[in-house]
């Protein structure tokens, strides 16, 4: 590679983020201000001492001591207005680094300590997203989180709430939680009730465990996209199998060596899985616990693993296909953010010609249904 491209060229490319955490993803000032407003005791009461005191972007070595971040964002997540400002934020920052699309997920049983119904916080999530929606034209839809090392009644719980709320904000249902010992199985009628409603099913498996569990999630419970999937390259067959029904990854690379899910960056799989075909997505997962963007995450591909600028419209254009959206939207997306990218030559390091399409605008928005040109999403 004859030089590395600059990060604020990699800011300027449409995106998505179809993996990000609302409770991994606050702004340090916002729960500062939130935990004073709502006199809730912090580790910290400064931004310095409160990134130490979370690890912040630290390696943690495991996952459950990686989760442990969450108990301190949950502690001022726990009203409505809270849920609606971080929601806005999540979508604003995203919108400032020109994510397009994103798919916000969480589960509404974390946030209901202090007697908010779980309506309520749905609603209160998708308030904040469509004010953001307004103010900057990107497009976010919510995914709903069972918690694999919660009881399976709970899991059903939120599934029942994610079919409540299809066609409403809501275009998925996700297992997250601790994955060790906790096998998805266990919750298999949640994941039976969101596909009898033709809800999309996406979840995380192959990051603290092995295929096995990667397996379990597409054969038991009938997954559309693997979270992480760091350990599919531990089964050859099931990684072909993966690749033959274009059932998308959502790479996550920075947050894997956070987690020791991966020792370090450069003997991350996402390249061979790119290489061999497979349909790879980059994503945040928490972008205050990793301390990361969605434009860092593919500059650290690029440095770290040799992606080219044809690799990353490439690892981007899949972003679009695997979302969770109707076929003819996400034909719309393809077809727009494919003419973008067009604009930003493979081996350019300066940026986008001068003729380059102007961004920040949602093509959901800009683009009618006449403009739709048959295609493979």
């Amino acid at each position: 590679m004859a030089s590395t491209l600059p990060l604020e060229v990699i800011e300027k490319l449409p995106k998505t983020d179809l993996h990000v955490h609302l409770d991994g993803s606050l702004r340090v000032a916002t729960i500062l201000d939130l935990a004073e407003k709502g006199r809730i005791d912090l580790p910290a009461r400064d931004e310095d001492g409160l990134r130490k005191a979370m690890n912040l972007g630290m390696n943690c070595g495991s996952l459950v001591e990686y989760l442990k971040a969450f108990d301190v964002t949950l502690r001022v997540l726990q009203t409505a207005e809270s849920l609606t400002r971080t929601a806005y934020e999540l979508a604003e920052d995203a919108a400032r680094e020109n994510v397009r699309y994103m798919e916000v997920r969480y589960s509404p049983m974390l946030h209901t300590r202090r007697g908010l119904k779980l309506t309520t916080v749905v609603e209160a999530v998708l308030e904040g997203l469509r004010a953001a929606q307004d103010q900057y034209g990107i497009e976010s839809n919510v995914i709903i989180c069972g918690i694999r090392n919660v009881s399976p009644e709970s899991s059903l719980e939120m599934a029942e709430l994610a079919v409540a709320y299809k066609n409403r904000g809501v275009v998925g249902y996700d297992l997250a939680g601790a994955e060790y010992d906790h096998p998805a199985k266990h919750h298999r009628a949640a994941f039976q009730l969101v596909r009898d409603n033709n809800v999309n099913v996406t979840i995380h498996a192959g990051e603290a465990y092995g295929p096995e569990s990667i397996h379990q999630a597409i054969h038991v419970c009938g997954a559309h996209r693997i979270g992480h999937g760091c350990r599919l390259r531990e089964d050859g067959d099931l990684l072909h199998y993966v690749n033959d029904h274009r059932i998308s990854l959502e790479c996550c690379p920075s947050s894997n060596v956070q987690t020791g899910a991966i020792r370090e960056l450069a003997s991350h799989p996402i390249k061979l899985y790119k290489n061999l075909g497979l349909r790879v997505t980059v994503n945040t997962d928490n972008r205050l616990v990793t301390d990361t963007t969605v434009s860092k995450e593919l500059w650290l591909c690029h440095k770290v693993l040799g992606f080219s600028m044809a690799d990353l419209k490439q690892v981007i254009l899949s972003g679009f296909k695997s979302a969770f959206l109707p076929f003819h939207v996400k034909q719309q997306y393809v077809r727009h953010v494919s003419e973008e990218l067009a604009a930003f030559p493979d081996d350019a390091a300066l940026g986008p010609d001068e003729s380059s399409p102007s961004v920040g605008a949602s093509p959901a928005v800009q683009l009618s249904a006449k403009s739709v040109t048959p295609g493979q999403a």
